[in-house]
């Protein structure tokens, strides 16, 4: 997920996103610990996509105080 695609949706899509993230990062970790995962590398890719979304979140919020 593009930086430039995050920032183009409001908060509430943000705040959906990053849940469905987190469900799927957990589901990673769950199928890494009983060994089914299958692409390893997507589990370096959820976490820096939720990086990226708490970061833009952030922004959004600081713009609305300012």
């Amino acid at each position: 997920m593009k930086a430039s695609d995050i920032r183009a949706k409001t908060l509430d899509q943000l705040t959906d996103d990053l849940a469905s993230l987190k469900k799927e990062q957990f589901n990673l970790r769950f199928q890494q610990a009983t060994g089914q995962i299958e692409k390893t590398a997507r589990v370096k890719q959820v976490r820096r996509d939720i990086a990226r979304i708490k970061t833009i979140v952030v922004e959004k919020s600081a713009d609305k105080k300012a």
